[in-house]
């Protein structure tokens, strides 16, 4: 490094949990390209050893001893004179486990610094887990003094819960922050985290790194998309989203300050940020859990065939398995679209039909049903049916199903558990119906860099603009059963999003008796829902990670105005007087 720049090399890498020796791997590789660029120091990502997030698993012993013994091994290495490397690491020091981030260089661990603000909301659990780090000092490389705030470190404000972090590392001398992080993605979450990156740099004056993680861990998605902002606020660099990059940074001093003129990549938004996320969800989740393929039910519905067109770009068209699985309520414009989209796609396709099977349950059901209507129970038994189809082939082959349920249908409980619930997961399970059809537009005019379909048209239109149906009875649409779906889905996410009371929607101008009607459903699907395979998280509040509803619960919201708190009713008194009362 000469006197007046230091280089800094962004990995911006796919960490896989539970893989020590990988990622280490990783990270090793990173450094060298960062010793080919000539750079001083490479930045990995919050708790890259480990992958993140371990939940549970960073507890085990074995686990932590494993993470610590890969951090020395690389710490050994940075014996070659080459640059030093700041990394992610779960460590424990003094009996207590810490989410840490160890500066290796110069053959040994030269510092550690610990997060001191631990999330504890929406995916976030980290305060069962790590301990609270103290107000950090900036750390040396090379003659710089940078600030390492960790994440969540730079999110919240001061209180008395909280570290002001990124003040406290101002006002003992750090030049430039460098935040390494863990951050998964949601819709429109970039300007979040710009926002607050402003924040920070505005109150304290320095430059700011935001390295963040790319890549899928079960339901969540890092979007990677790191980037750095000069003390003015100028763009220093923009890395892409949803991929792995590594790009070296030089920083300059002037006289204002340290100051970047690095890269910047166009961002993906909306939609196609909302398509990027779930292809590379269902790509992680397939090969990092060590499945051959997948496969998946062709109705010649539109979520099905978002579904395997978002499979063929994630893992390739011979990857890919389509089973069409009708019965004497499918009508023929299900098959030939079926087929058009399996050819489009270039998938395996494959057509088994259900009679034998219907007429074997009904045989054996006869005697226990004789005397009932038909009813939905019959219309289940074709669902279930064609899930336990599914899962016969996927243990033959050991490809994984793909279950295709859009978040409308998670919502309402639109959906048959053991049947078209059946799979080891969901790309589409935070889309609601409305946004599957958007999406499918979408697709067939663009497709994400990196995704391995066909370009083009690949969904037929007709599938799109063909009412939806189960094809469970005659004439069946989805209509007979549910709202429009723009007026469902509007309401859906204001409960589920929003958590608006229905006093609130109903004033907004929804009919009284469907918002009652939809809160209804979505209270007692909850059992479905924790029945249903995981998937890709897209929206800020999604099912499972983020909304943690009881099964059994008997509040229900009626839809009546709201009562004003009556304040005269609360005590005012100090925590002396309280201490005193309760004794």
């Amino acid at each position: 490094m000469s006197e007046q720049q230091i280089k800094i090399t962004l990995a911006q890498l796919n960490p896989t949990v539970g893989d020590v020796t990988g990622n280490a791997a990783k990270a090793r590789a990173a450094r060298e390209t960062a010793k080919a660029d000539g750079a001083d120091l490479v930045v990995l990502s919050e708790l890259f050893i480990a992958g993140y997030p371990p939940e549970d698993l960073v507890l085990k012993p074995a686990f932590q001893s494993a993470c610590r013994a890969a951090i020395e091994e690389l710490a050994r290495e940075t014996r070659d004179g080459g640059p030093a490397m700041l990394i992610g690491t779960p460590w424990v020091e003094d009996g207590k486990l810490y989410n840490a981030c160890a500066l290796l260089d110069g053959g040994r661990i030269a510092a550690l610094r610990f997060k001191a603000n631990l999330p504890n909301y929406g995916v976030f659990d980290e305060k069962r887990l790590f301990a609270r780090g103290p107000a950090p000092g900036p750390v040396t490389v090379r003659g710089v003094r940078i600030g390492v705030p960790i994440c969540e470190d730079i999110w919240l404000e001061e209180s008395e819960e909280y570290e002001n972090v990124v003040e406290c590392l101002a006002e003992t001398g750090a030049e430039i922050l460098v935040v390494p992080n863990g951050s998964p993605y949601a819709r429109d979450k970039a300007d979040l985290r710009l926002s607050i990156v402003v924040a920070r740099v505005t109150e304290s004056g320095l430059p700011l790194v935001y390295l963040n993680e790319v890549g899928g861990q079960d339901e969540l998605i890092f979007d990677g998309a790191s980037f750095a902002l000069n003390a003015d606020l100028s763009v220093a660099a923009q890395l892409p989203a949803f991929e792995e990059n590594i790009t070296t940074l030089t920083w300059r001093k002037t006289a204002d300050g340290w100051r970047c003129n690095g890269p910047s990549t166009a961002q993906l938004e909306g939609d196609k940020a909302d398509y990027a996320a779930c292809v590379l969800g269902l790509r992680d989740y397939v090969r990092k859990n060590g499945f051959p393929g997948v496969l998946l039910g062709v109705s010649g519905g539109i979520d099905s065939a978002l579904c395997a067109a978002i499979a063929v770009d994630a893992l390739g068209a011979d990857k890919v398995r389509g089973v069409m699985l009708p019965f004497r309520y499918t009508a023929q414009v299900s098959l030939d679209d079926a087929a058009k989209l399996a050819a489009a796609l270039g998938i395996r396709y494959e057509i088994l039909p259900i009679a034998d099977a219907m007429n074997g349950f009904e045989t054996i059901l006869a005697p226990v049903f004789k005397g009932l209507e038909r009813d939905i129970t019959e219309e289940n038994l074709q669902a279930r049916a064609r899930g336990t189809l599914l899962m016969a082939i996927s243990n033959k082959t050991g490809a994984m199903v793909v279950t295709t349920g859009n978040k409308s249908e998670m919502s309402v409980g639109y959906a048959t558990l053991y049947g078209d619930m059946n799979g080891g997961f969901n790309p589409i399970k935070d889309i609601y119906k409305t946004e599957v059809f958007r999406l499918s537009s979408l697709r067939n005019g663009w497709k994400p860099d990196g995704a391995l379909g066909p370009s083009g048209e690949v969904i037929p239109v007709n599938i799109i603009i063909r009412p939806p149906t189960a094809e469970l009875r005659e004439n069946q649409t989805d209509q007979d059963s549910l709202p429009p779906y723009d007026v469902l889905d509007a309401i859906l996410e204001r409960l589920v999003e929003r958590e608006e009371p229905l006093a609130t929607i109903i004033e907004a101008g929804f009919d009284r008796d469907v918002v009652a009607r939809v809160d209804r459903l979505l209270n007692i699907a909850e059992y479905k829902r924790r029945q249903a395979a995981p998937g890709v998280k897209v929206t800020r509040k999604n099912f499972g990670r983020d909304r943690r509803y009881p099964i059994t619960n008997r509040f229900r919201d009626f839809g009546k105005a709201l009562p004003a708190p009556d304040e005269t009713l609360v005590a005012r008194t100090s925590r002396a007087s309280a201490e005193a009362f309760e004794g």
